[in-house]
């Protein structure tokens, strides 16, 4: 518990807008009660001790003062300024470096820099400083588009960690022609004078094809594509082993009826359900998840790997997975018709939803079909062909039971974010041609409550037990967030307390639900929440209103969820003080941090790439009229997110009219000379003025002249 009162005390005295209270305060403001009061005075003392907070004059709490001079890392702007995040937090936040003072420090760097200037301005001492020594690169290989210059050769790399060009000279040795995707390492980085000078190490492929903007998305985010010969060989081994006649002491229930529903491309089928009655008429939910623990012996070559990996990529067409597909795909796989090896969580439920009884057991199972979550919804919709009548049965039962769950997990505080993703349409070639909101009809619900239940069910035995284990965390937001949420919807002409409770930001949400604004608001209440991440503290998980959670669902894609079965053995096998004594000498910290990691990474590189490919598609639409909704207001210009592909651009300050506009961060609109304004969450019909693929930029100007919604309002 210190460990997370640490973070959360760190945290909020960083927030731009904290001014320094007492500690009695900092607690109220951190919502600890009296109880946790003594577990907060611990935290706290630690912080101080180690010099990471201050009590100055008046007794208030601060972080410590910005030294001269300050290690950070670097986060470059695409205009040529940047801010150095110090690595120790400090009482004045980041530090502004200027043009001209960036050194050549790239985004990512860690440096040194010293600070030139003070000035007070608005009550607030404001710092800026110069970079004068870099201590780590953050990399040295850069993707990009080869181009001809009239000076030579040069590579403009694709992103925004680094924007300048990149001089090459032999572009014959590797066979790259212009306009070829290619890897170029650095070979010295850039000064006031000239061009940072690289070699190309690798030719991609044409830029704007599928494969070359894939493999450049690889090759940008360092994912690791190949497994080497022994994982495969291990693969291989296990794979070959494994007799699914030979039930190794698992309870069968392959007689049940079970079933797998799944996105229509997958092919890691992880988890798969199972509805009965007992004889009380209490309904007994069977989650049965793949035993990938049974195929990977720890500290085996393939579990170091999938350690390093984190998790499964998926990109859009492809799939970069934890494991060897001969066990992600194959005998891990939950396929339909065949006999595989389970965990298997039993949660007995009442009329209400409510769970009576939790058990667990290693199982196998005979998936009795595999249905597609469109083909779910069409049978719970009536259209029933080519569906077992046991199956049909099965989902109706299934839907009775996710919605009494939904209904009491929501009225006990768990969130919802209504966040529509983007699925693209390729052609056979691999051109994307078109793009819409992905699948949200309800079997998606029913899979998530059931497995929300199963992940909440294991980490609840796990603390149970006393035992330490690796949590998914989710840390209550601060007061200073949701004191700017609050201030923020009002941009939006809605209220929210400026200490929101759960019910609040349930009714906020419900409320703009498939308005013009709940795209908007959705990201500003996402934006003021703590991002989940794996780590062994006990704080629960807020968005879903749990006291006790982990990861246990999905152990085929993630290494989190495979750590959770492995302790969950030592309980099945009754011999937890084993699994204490080995649980001590991991330093799940350590792993929680690099599995968020590659968690981020995945996401990451799964949203450019489908920025990518849906700017090249717009790329031949210039002059095309998208409906959008705006989402950001800035001295820069209006950010609008497109309602149909999901992509957000920028119409910038000059191209909003004739007159003066000026951006009002008080009531967070653009206002016009002529009265005319614009906010955040209002419908607006933009049309493409240029697309800039290589910096992720869409370019977009309003259709119509824009008018005064002050008066439509």
């Amino acid at each position: 518990m210190p460990e997370s009162f640490k973070k959360r005390i760190v945290k909020l005295l960083k927030h731009a807008d904290y001014t320094p209270v007492k500690l009695s305060q900092l607690a109220k403001a951190l919502g600890v009660n009296s109880e946790d009061y003594a577990e907060f005075k611990i935290a706290f003392d630690q912080l101080r001790k180690a010099g990471h907070v201050v009590i100055g004059s008046g007794n208030l709490v601060t972080l410590p003062s910005l030294a001269g001079r300050i290690v950070g890392t670097f986060r470059a702007n695409p205009k040529g300024f940047g801010f150095v995040i110090p690595l120790e937090p400090s009482s004045h936040g980041d530090l502004f470096i200027p043009p001209g003072a960036t050194a050549d420090a790239i985004t990512g760097d860690i440096v040194v820099a010293q600070i030139t200037k003070k000035a007070k301005r608005a009550g607030q001492m404001l710092h800026r400083g110069e970079i004068t020594e870099v201590l780590e690169r953050a990399q040295n290989k850069f993707v990009g588009t080869l181009l001809k210059h009239p000076d030579g050769w040069i590579v403009q790399p694709d992103g925004t960690a680094f924007i300048e060009p990149i001089s090459v000279d032999d572009i014959s040795s590797k066979g790259a022609k212009v306009k070829d995707k290619v890897v170029v390492e650095i070979l010295s980085w850039p000064t006031e004078k000239y061009l940072a000078r690289g070699v190309i190490i690798e030719v991609l492929g044409k830029a704007g094809r599928y494969e070359s903007e894939t493999k450049s998305i690889i090759r940008q985010y360092h994912l690791q594509e190949e497994f080497d010969d022994k994982c495969i060989e291990q693969a291989r081994k296990v794979a070959g082993e494994f007799d699914g006649e030979k039930s190794d002491n698992r309870v069968d229930i392959t007689d049940k009826i079970i079933v797998t529903i799944d996105p229509p491309d997958a092919k890691d089928f992880d988890d798969a359900i199972s509805l009965e009655k007992d004889a009380d008429g209490n309904r007994i939910l069977g989650v049965h998840i793949a035993d990938v623990s049974f195929f990977l012996d720890t500290d085996s070559a393939l579990d170091k790997e999938a350690k390093i990996r984190g998790n499964s990529v998926y990109l859009p067409n492809k799939t970069i997975p934890m494991l060897p597909e001969i066990l992600s795909n194959g005998v891990c796989s939950l396929q339909p018709g065949q006999k595989r090896f389970c965990k298997s969580v039993y949660l007995t439920y009442d009329k209400e939803g409510n769970v009576q009884s939790r058990k667990f057991a290693n199982s196998i199972i005979n998936s009795t079909q595999r249905l597609t979550y469109q083909q779910a919804d069409r049978v719970l919709k009536g259209h029933t062909k080519d569906v077992k009548p046991e199956v049909i049965e099965l989902l109706k039962s299934m839907e009775t039971l996710s919605r009494a769950i939904e209904k009491r997990r929501t009225k006990n505080g768990m969130l919802h974010l209504n966040l529509a993703e983007t699925e693209l349409v390729m052609d056979e070639s691999g051109w994307v041609v078109d793009a819409h909101p992905v699948d949200t009809s309800y079997p998606h619900t029913i899979i998530e409550m059931f497995m929300v239940e199963a992940n909440e069910a294991v980490a609840s035995l796990l603390d149970r037990l006393n035992i330490d284990f690796m949590r998914r965390i989710h840390s209550e937001p601060d007061a200073l967030s949701m004191k700017n949420l609050s201030q923020l919807v009002r941009a939006f002409g809605l209220s929210l307390p400026r200490t929101p409770s759960r019910k609040d930001i349930q009714d906020l949400l419900d409320y703009v639900k498939d308005k013009d604004s709940s795209f908007a608001v959705n990201i500003a209440v996402l934006r003021s929440f703590e991002k989940a991440e794996y780590a062994p503290l006990h704080i629960g998980h807020y968005a879903l209103a749990s006291t006790h959670y982990c990861h246990f669902t999905s152990p085929i894609r993630r290494y989190a969820d495979l750590m959770v079965h492995r302790v969950l053995e030592y309980h099945l096998q009754n011999r937890i003080d084993l699994a204490k004594q080995e649980s001590s000498g991991l330093d799940l910290a350590e792993i929680g941090k690099h599995i968020s990691f590659t968690e981020q990474r995945a996401e990451d590189a799964e949203k450019e790439l489908t920025i990518v490919m849906i700017l090249l598609m717009l790329s031949k639409r210039i002059g095309d009229e998208l409906d959008c909704v705006v989402t950001g207001l800035t001295n820069s210009g209006v950010f609008v997110q497109s309602k149909k592909y999901g992509i957000g651009g920028l119409i910038h300050m000059g191209d909003l009219g004739p007159g003066q506009w000026k951006f009002n961060k008080r009531t967070q609109s653009i206002i016009g000379k002529a009265g005319h304004d614009i906010r955040l969450g209002q419908s607006m019909k933009v049309r493409i003025v240029s697309v800039n693929v290589p910096a992720r930029q869409l370019n977009v100007t309003s259709a119509k002249p824009i008018v005064n919604t002050r008066k439509q309002r």
